[in-house]
């Protein structure tokens, strides 16, 4: 036989477990008809069959004190993974009478549950199973296909209504056992197996209610974002509309001024050309009383009037041919006006574009001058021939060298139209190219330009770090500064203190020494005393010499007494003096006994 993997079968008596307390909670619920309450039997072994699924392969953490095993770890994780999961949290951490982390665990289940979000914030953590990773062994039923099976069977639980009382509840203590009794069959149960199919049936309507409140919910967040959004691009189109209405009415201005330039070139010209014809005419009537041997030459001079006028006509089909491309000039500015809401840097190109068609109407007029001063130069030939009249002969000669260079000039005029058709023609295409040009440069200036101002936004934000940490970094060398010149108050006040201690030492070594050099003398001089009591002082009658001297005492030769001995000195023998703290001059001791000398009066007492 094959032998079960333990975990394999662990993992199944769990499912198993939580599958029977699902169920058994929704159906108990549904037949209480109210909410639940903390103190509902079945909600509490929902929770502890819960518990025990959450610690199903759980690592052991390393703590200061002692190993640590809690899901409150794992479930911290939810915090980050679904924001709508930082309100429970918070809420936990927040409760005065939890302690430990597997009571902070407990209120989170509870939370969770009447938040009916549950089953979103287990399936959210159990996505992420390289986070898991960190709190569960690779055999744990929350890293196993049994995880994601128990979240579904927790989505059923949002029929049920839970108010629980989590404050005052004691959650650090509680044992979690499970109770099988509460899930064995009984005759009762088996006989309510309709009424099962029936909430079975309630319950799927009631889900599917649910779910389509969610999808409702979302449709109309995002409409709402869309209906923004459109909100937004219409005010964005309408500045557009007005700044396009704008342009267009100045270049309808413009329109308006070539128009009327136009009108006047063609008035112009028309003043000039009525003016030749009537002096052409007169010139004729004048020829003809005058002279009728000149017909021929009359016949000459209108056949080149007949084509100076020719000429005229072709400078006129020229305007025409002008007002014409004028006019799809016009027509292309409308059809560019169309384009204008969506490219408004176009409006520089088309500005650049009438500047160069007024620069080449402005060479036509120019050449519209030359053409009229030749004209001139023609009707001042016809002038000089009636000047010459006499020398016909000679005129006529001109007049067909005249005629040979007009017809050169003719010919250079057609050509000369024809280039500039040809360099117009050339110029439009050289245009529309610069154009295109002039766009794609536009969009890659636009990309350039965001990407510049990403750069730039990275650079100042490096630069506000720095400048925080150069802040930072001055300030911790102001305060080690500070500290640095405490430092050295301190070490200089401790060399005070120092000096101040040793000479406090010496001279508490000075005192000692004297005191000790005391004790001893009053040592010796309590001894001698001590030895001497029983003594009677000497009389002063009897006492009439020195012990030491024998000599007669008299005035300046007093008495002194030692209180030990009882012996009597003169001031002369009595020399010996010893220092006493407590007597501002020193005092005059025995020789013999080394106490102190007590000087007597005249009198018996001393």
């Amino acid at each position: 036989l094959a032998v079960k993997d333990p975990t394999a079968v662990e993992r199944a008596n769990l499912l198993n477990m939580a599958k029977l307390s699902i169920k058994g909670l929704i159906e108990s619920a549904l037949s209480f008809g109210r909410t639940l309450d903390s103190d509902y039997p079945p909600l509490q072994q929902f929770f502890v069959v819960m518990e025990h699924c959450l610690k199903h392969g759980l690592k052991v953490r390393k703590s200061f004190l002692s190993y640590n095993k809690t899901i409150w770890g794992p479930l911290e994780l939810v915090e980050k993974l679904y924001p709508e999961a930082e309100e429970i949290a918070a809420s936990v951490r927040d409760l005065p009478g939890l302690k430990t982390p597997l009571g902070r665990a407990r209120a989170w289940l509870r939370l969770a549950l009447m938040q009916k979000k549950m089953a979103d914030y287990l399936r959210c953590l159990i996505i992420q199973r390289d986070l898991l990773s960190e709190f569960y062994e690779y055999h744990a039923l929350m890293m196993e296909e049994e995880g994601a099976v128990i979240v579904g069977l927790l989505v059923g639980l949002n029929v049920i209504d839970a108010n629980l009382c989590v404050k005052g509840e004691d959650l650090d203590s509680q044992v979690g056992v499970i109770d099988f009794s509460m899930y064995l069959k009984s005759d009762d149960d088996i006989g309510g197996k309709e009424r099962n199919v029936q909430i079975a049936a309630i319950l799927d309507q009631k889900n599917y209610v649910e779910e389509l409140n969610r999808q409702l919910n979302s449709t109309v967040s995002s409409l709402h974002a869309r209906v923004d959004s459109l909100e937004k691009s219409n005010t964005k189109l309408i500045e557009e509309l007005a700044i396009a209405k704008n342009n267009i009415i100045k270049l309808q201005e413009e329109n308006h001024q070539l128009r009327s330039e136009n009108t006047l070139i063609l008035m112009k010209t028309q003043h000039h050309l009525e003016a030749t014809k009537v002096d052409v005419e007169a010139e004729l009537q004048t020829y003809k009383h005058s002279r009728q041997g000149l017909d021929e030459m009359y016949n000459e001079a209108r056949r080149q009037l007949r084509e100076e006028s020719q000429l005229r006509q072709d400078m006129e089909n020229e305007l025409v041919v002008q007002v014409s491309m004028k006019h799809e000039i016009e027509l292309a500015m409308k059809l560019l006006e169309k384009d204008i809401h969506e490219k408004q840097d176009t409006l520089i190109g088309l500005r650049q574009q009438l500047d160069e068609v007024k620069a080449i109407n402005m060479e036509m007029y120019q050449k519209l001058q030359v053409s009229e001063d030749a004209m001139k130069e023609k009707n001042e030939i016809i002038g000089r021939l009636e000047d010459k009249t006499n020398q016909i002969n000679a005129t006529m000669k001109q007049l067909e060298q005249r005629l040979q260079q007009a017809e050169k000039a003719q010919m250079e005029a057609e050509a000369e139209d024809e280039k500039l058709k040809q360099e117009y023609v050339n110029k439009s295409e050289s245009l529309q190219k610069e154009f295109s040009q002039k766009e794609k440069q536009l969009l890659q200036l636009e990309t350039d330009l965001k990407i510049e101002k990403e750069w730039r936004q990275t650079l100042e934000d490096d630069l506000q770090k720095e400048k925080e940490t150069v802040s930072h970094l001055r300030i911790e060398t102001q305060e080690i500064i500070n500290l640095k010149k405490e430092f050295l108050k301190l070490q200089e006040k401790n060399k005070q203190l120092k000096r101040i201690c040793q000479d406090q030492e010496a001279a508490l070594q000075e005192l000692a020494s004297k005191l000790s050099e005391s004790k001893l003398k009053i040592e010796d001089i309590k001894e001698a005393n001590k030895a001497l009591q029983g003594q009677v002082w000497l009389k002063d009658k009897e006492a009439t010499h020195c012990k030491l001297c024998e000599k007669e005492f008299s005035l300046s030769k007093r008495k002194h007494h030692c209180r030990n001995c009882g012996e009597i000195f003169c001031n002369a023998c009595s020399d010996n003096e010893l220092p006493l703290p407590s007597s501002p001059k020193p005092v005059r001791v025995c020789d013999s006994c080394h106490a102190i000398l007590i000087q007597r009066c005249s009198s018996n007492v001393p």
